[in-house]
């Protein structure tokens, strides 16, 4: 049992004398490549981690849906027949990922669900760090009420119940990658996502095998995704989209962005480019490790990271430190991953320089009169799974 199953177990105690149905868990995510090309119906290929958020469930005699976590001192309960009014309302804060999710998969579930529901959530996902805590949450809680209520719905349609979730209750204009790669990791594998069509692919890795691990730097700047910043270039993609006469940015390739150049704003074409070359590199990446293995991808990482940085304008300073410190330590490649505005970077460094590079983004971050970051080393994990 991890600590965050037996923590949201004894949470649930103090909830509820009723015995558990069971636990469920779902993990964060590292986004390999591919940023901010979700929402416009893009490619991207993230990978599960073993950081997982634990969800404890019992039953109730009532139609009470009752939420509870270690990170928040308050519970919240919500019957069902109001759900809608409260989602409605956007008042919930922590609440509205769990809540949300209840709200979204009634609406989804063949038959209506009327049984309520005490639950009580634990994470070692790290909140704020880029690393989809969210996704997490929603993809635990779905699992979980998916079985309590015999919704029936498949891996795919649960993720689809999270992004709802995320986008109407939360009010984060996400798009699906984060409960996808949530709902459908794999050991050693990350998830190539068409996420127009929502066809996906389980693409080895193979990073243990040459000798390579990924080092997160977690800066400890926090976002989130329901401010200014996200949705600023959310609209930017579309108006860019709109001016060039597509549905989505998805249908402009890398030879359109002459013709883009001419037709947008500065701005809005810088932004249109990150999106596009973005999307190619992520079939790159995808073409790389199917035929010449992990330590072809680097480059493309680090490709990833400038267009993030100068077009896209989601970085920020500790983020680019981190980044240019991993690379002159010996990193293959490295890049923000996450919305952006803080967060954390990712970096694909021999095994045996993780050590110095971790030292030396740390000794970096004090010399800058940044805060100390979080450095760990992650894994390709398992997806959403029902633990007992």
């Amino acid at each position: 049992m991890t600590d965050s199953t037996a923590a949201a177990l004894t949470l649930l105690g103090t909830l509820t004398d009723r015995a558990p149905e069971g636990t469920w868990s779902a993990p964060g995510r590292v986004n390999l490549i591919g940023e901010h090309t979700d929402y416009n119906e893009g490619f991207v290929l993230p990978f599960a981690i073993g950081h997982r958020t634990a969800a404890a469930v019992a039953l109730r005699d009532d139609d009470v849906v009752r939420v509870g976590s270690t990170f928040s001192d308050d519970v919240v309960e919500v019957s069902l027949a109001d759900l809608d009014g409260v989602i409605a309302a956007r008042s919930l804060d922590w609440a509205a990922y769990p809540l949300g999710v209840a709200w979204a998969l009634r609406a989804a579930a063949p038959e209506g669900v009327a049984r309520g529901v005490d639950i009580a959530i634990s994470s070692d996902v790290p909140i704020g760090a880029g690393l989809s805590s969210s996704a997490a949450i929603e993809s635990a809680v779905a699992s979980a009420l998916n079985d309590v209520w015999a919704a029936g719905l498949d891996r795919v349609a649960l993720a689809r119940v999270g992004r709802i979730a995320e986008n109407d209750a939360v009010g984060a204009p996400t798009g699906i990658m984060d409960q996808m790669a949530s709902m459908l990791g794999r050991p050693d594998a990350a998830t190539f996502l068409d996420c127009r069509t929502l066809e996906t692919a389980s693409i080895d890795l193979g990073f243990a095998a040459a000798g390579l691990e990924v080092l997160v730097i977690d800066t400890l700047v926090s976002h989130a995704h329901a401010s200014g910043g996200y949705r600023e270039r959310r609209a930017s993609c579309e108006a860019g989209a709109a001016a060039l006469g597509v549905s989505s940015l998805r249908d402009v390739s890398v030879t359109d962005l002459d013709r883009a150049r001419t037709v947008l704003d500065d701005e809005t074409f810088r932004r249109v480019r990150h999106i596009v070359t973005e999307n190619q590199r992520v079939l790159d990446t995808v073409a790389a490790l199917r035929s010449e293995g992990p330590r072809a991808i680097g480059d493309l990482l680090t490709a990833s990271h400038a267009s993030m940085r100068d077009d896209f304008e989601i970085s920020v300073a500790e983020l680019d430190l981190a980044v240019e410190t991993a690379l002159s330590a010996g990193a293959l490649g490295a890049r923000m991953t996450g919305g952006g505005f803080g967060g954390a970077a990712i970096a694909l460094i021999p095994k045996d320089r993780i050590a110095d590079a971790s030292t030396a983004v740390e000794r970096a971050f004090a010399a800058s009169g940044f805060r100390a970051p979080h450095t760990f080393t992650v894994t390709a994990s398992a997806g959403a799974r029902r633990d007992a």
